[in-house]
C-alpha cells in the first residue's frame, strides 16, 4: 500500500524480487552522488531537559567532546567531497546541532519545520531564516513537523513518519507543496520517535532507491508497505538499533554510520556499499546521530 498526497492509502505497484540466480550488487555498480548539506556546531549543547527516551539532564554532558566528535563527521564529509553549509548555533537552542529537523528541501523550496516541544520551537525559526537568506522558497508549515527527521526522500516518493513528533496533517501539506506522493509511516517505539532513527536511505535515486529499517518500530500496516515497496531492504538488529545505527547519511556509495553498529556495517559492505563509522557518543545522549546532525540541501 501507499498513499495520495493527501494521506489516503493506495495500492503500490508489485516490485520485482531478486532471484538466486542474480548477481548481487558489488561496489564497481555502485557510484557516489553529489551531496549538498547543512550543519549546525554543537557549540551549546548540553541535555538540560527530556523530550525524548535518550535524554537524561541529570547525567552530565562534555559539550567540548560533542565538538569534537561533531568536527570528525564535518571532516568526513568535506573529505567526501559534500558542500557542507554552516548554520550559526543560537545559545539557549542546544539541540539546534540536530540539523535535520531544521526543515526539508527539495527542488529548491525548504519546507520550514514546525516543533512538538516548546524547547525547540525557535528553531523553526532559525532555519526559515537561513534557508531565505541562501536562496532558498521558503515554505511557512501550518502543521506540525519536524523536517528531515520524519521525512525521508527515497526515489520518486517521500516517506513521512508520525506517531510521536511530526503530526499526520503535515504529510498532506508536504505533498502539496512538493507535488510528490507521500507514504505515511506509523512509528511506535518512543525510543525511535522520528522515521530516521528506524529508517536509512541507502540510495534516494529512482533507479537505484532502497533502504534499510528496524520493523520493530512501526506498526504492522507500515511494515506491510515497507516489505512491499522494498523486499530488498536490508533488515538491521535491535542491537545496531539501539546506538541509532540507523541514523546515518548516504551518497549512494559511502554511507557514513554509527561506529558501533557492526552487523549493519557487515551487511553494508555485502550490499558494495562504503560504510564509514564515526563515534557520536555524546551527541546520542541528546538522542541524535549522523543523519539527525546532517540536513540535505536540495536546490
Amino acid at each position: 500500500m501507499r498513499e495520495k498526497h493527501g494521506g489516503e492509502r493506495i495500492r503500490a505497484p508489485t516490485m520485482r524480487v531478486m532471484t538466486l540466480t542474480e548477481p548481487l550488487v558489488t561496489s564497481a555498480t555502485r557510484t557516489p552522488a553529489t551531496k549538498t548539506v547543512l550543519m549546525c556546531r554543537p557549540d551549546h549543547f548540553t541535555v538540560s531537559y527530556r523530550i525524548n527516551p535518550w535524554m537524561f539532564p541529570q547525567n552530565p554532558t562534555d559539550t567540548a567532546k560533542a565538538v569534537a566528535q561533531w568536527e570528525v563527521l564535518h571532516d568526513t564529509y568535506v573529505g567526501l567531497g559534500f558542500d557542507v553549509k554552516l548554520i550559526d548555533p543560537i545559545p539557549g537552542l542546544p539541540d539546534m546541532v540536530y540539523a535535520a529537523n531544521g526543515g526539508f528541501t527539495l527542488d529548491g523550496v525548504a519546507y520550514g519545520a514546525s516543533f512538538t516541544y516548546p524547547e525547540r520551537q525557535p528553531e523553526g525559526p532559525a532555519y526559515m531564516d537561513w534557508f531565505a537568506a541562501n536562496g532558498f522558497q521558503v515554505a511557512v508549515p501550518k502543521e506540525i513537523n519536524e523536517g528531515e527527521g520524519d521525512f525521508l526522500l527515497v526515489g520518486d516518493v517521500i516517506l513521512a513518519g508520525t506517531g510521536f513528533r511530526s503530526a499526520n496533517d503535515s504529510h498532506g501539506e508536504l505533498g502539496r507543496i512538493f507535488d510528490r506522493p507521500v507514504v505515511s509511516l506509523n512509528l511506535v517505539n518512543p525510543s525511535y520517535y522520528h522515521l530516521d532513527t528506524a529508517i536509512a536511505v541507502l540510495d534516494d535515486r529512482p533507479e537505484s532507491a532502497n533502504i534499510a529499517y528496524l520493523p520493530s518500530a512501526f506498526d504492522e500496516p507500515s511494515l506491510e508497505i515497507l516489505r512491499e515497496r522494498f523486499p530488498d531492504a536490508i533488515i538491521v538488529t535491535e542491537e545496531d538499533a539501539a546506538v541509532l545505527g540507523l541514523n546515518s547519511f548516504s551518497d549512494g556509495y559511502n554511507i557514513v554510520i554509527a561506529s558501533r553498529a557492526k552487523d549493519f556495517e557487515r551487511q553494508l559492505r555485502e550490499r558494495g556499499f562504503n560504510p564509514i563509522g564515526v563515534d557520536l557518543s555524546e551527541l546520542l545522549r541528546g538522542g541524535g546521530g549522523v543523519k539527525c546532525c546532517t540536513l540535505e540541501l536540495r536546490a
